[in-house]
C-alpha cells in the first residue's frame, strides 16, 4: 500500500467522483481508478459502488475512511516536524453550526493548530441565524456552515465539500435488497425526522418535489437518537453522508440505500460578510480550508 492509495481514495471519498478527484490532484482519471482497483484488491474489500451520478462509499469504504485519513495526517505531520512551522499569530472568531461543529471541524482545527501554533480560534456554536447576524454585525471574522442553507445576498460563501443524501435502513431491512428505494415505498415506512440546523425543513423542500409525504413518527434533535431507532428498526431516515456510521451506540448495525430521485447534497463551506477586509490571521485561515479541499494535492 503506498501513499498515493490513500490520497487518491480520501479524494475520492471528499469529492464523490473521479473527474472531480483527478483535477483536484491535477492526475489522469485513469490513474485514480487503477490506484482505487489497487486497494480494493490489497483490503479484500469493495470501497465504492460505481453508479451514474459517481463514486458510493460502501460501507466498508466509510469505515476505511477514517483509518486513511488518520494515516496521511501522522504522515503530515511527521513531515512538518522537520519543516518550520507558521510564525503567524493573531486571534480569529469563527462560528460554526451544530453539525459542522460536531462531524467536520475537529480534525482541521486540529490541523490548524499543528500547522499554525500561533492562531487562536475562539470558536461558537449559534443556529445558521444567529451567525448570519454575527457575521454581518462583525461579531464573527468568518463561518463554518451548511451553505446550501445560507441565501442572505449580504454574505459571501464558498463550498468546500458536497455530502450525499442517503436512506438509513436498519441491517436486513428489505430495503437493502433493492437497488434503489423509491420514494412512494419510503412514504409507507415510520420515517424519524431530524430537526437539527434546518434539517427538517430542508427534508420537506424536497419531499414536496416527489408528490409523496414522509410518515414522521418522531421529530428528533438527536442524531445519536436518530441512529439508535434506526439500528433498532423502528423507523428510516434520509441523512447525509457526513454524520453517516454504520453503528448505533448499541452496536447495532446501520446500512444505506440510493434513492430513485437524486436527493440535493448538504454542501458544507466558509462563510463571511461581503466585502471584508482579511487580516493576516483570517488569510491562514481561509487558505488552510482552500489548500485543503481546492489546491492539487501531493503523491
Amino acid at each position: 500500500m503506498k501513499l498515493r492509495h490513500l490520497n487518491y481514495f480520501v479524494a475520492t471519498a471528499e469529492l464523490g467522483q473521479v473527474s472531480r478527484a483527478a483535477t483536484a490532484l491535477s492526475i489522469s482519471q485513469s490513474s485514480i481508478t487503477s490506484a482505487i482497483k489497487e486497494l480494493e484488491n490489497l483490503l479484500g474489500a469493495k470501497l465504492f459502488r460505481r453508479t451514474a451520478q459517481g463514486m458510493d462509499m460502501t460501507d466498508s469504504g466509510r469505515e476505511f475512511l477514517a483509518s486513511a485519513r488518520d494515516i496521511l495526517e501522522r504522515v503530515d505531520r511527521a513531515k512538518k516536524l522537520t519543516q518550520r512551522r507558521s510564525v503567524v499569530s493573531g486571534t480569529v472568531s469563527l462560528a460554526a453550526t451544530y453539525t459542522v461543529l460536531g462531524y467536520f471541524l475537529p480534525y482541521h482545527l486540529a490541523r490548524l493548530s499543528q500547522i499554525h501554533p500561533g492562531l487562536k480560534i475562539n470558536l461558537h456554536e449559534l443556529p445558521r441565524e444567529s451567525i448570519e447576524e454575527g457575521l454581518l454585525s462583525n461579531r464573527f471574522d468568518m463561518a463554518v456552515v451548511l451553505t446550501s442553507n445560507l441565501t442572505n445576498p449580504e454574505i459571501e460563501t464558498e463550498t468546500l465539500l458536497k455530502s450525499s443524501r442517503r436512506l438509513w435502513v436498519a441491517s436486513g431491512h428489505h430495503f437493502t435488497t433493492t437497488r434503489k428505494a423509491t420514494f412512494e415505498e419510503i412514504s409507507l415506512e415510520n420515517y424519524i425526522m431530524l430537526t437539527v440546523d434546518e434539517a427538517a425543513h430542508t427534508t420537506m423542500k424536497y419531499w414536496s418535489q416527489t408528490n409523496q409525504v414522509p410518515n414522521v413518527q418522531l421529530r428528533t434533535s438527536s442524531v445519536e437518537a436518530v441512529r439508535s431507532i434506526i439500528a433498532n428498526g423502528q423507523g428510516i431516515t434520509i441523512l447525509s453522508d457526513m454524520v453517516y456510521r454504520p453503528w448505533s451506540l448499541e452496536g447495532r448495525r446501520i446500512e444505506t440505500v440510493s434513492t430513485d430521485i437524486e436527493i440535493p447534497t448538504m454542501d458544507v463551506g466558509l462563510a463571511w460578510r461581503k466585502s471584508k477586509e482579511f487580516s493576516q490571521p483570517l488569510n491562514l485561515l481561509y487558505d488552510y480550508f482552500r489548500a485543503s479541499f481546492m489546491s492539487p494535492q501531493v503523491e
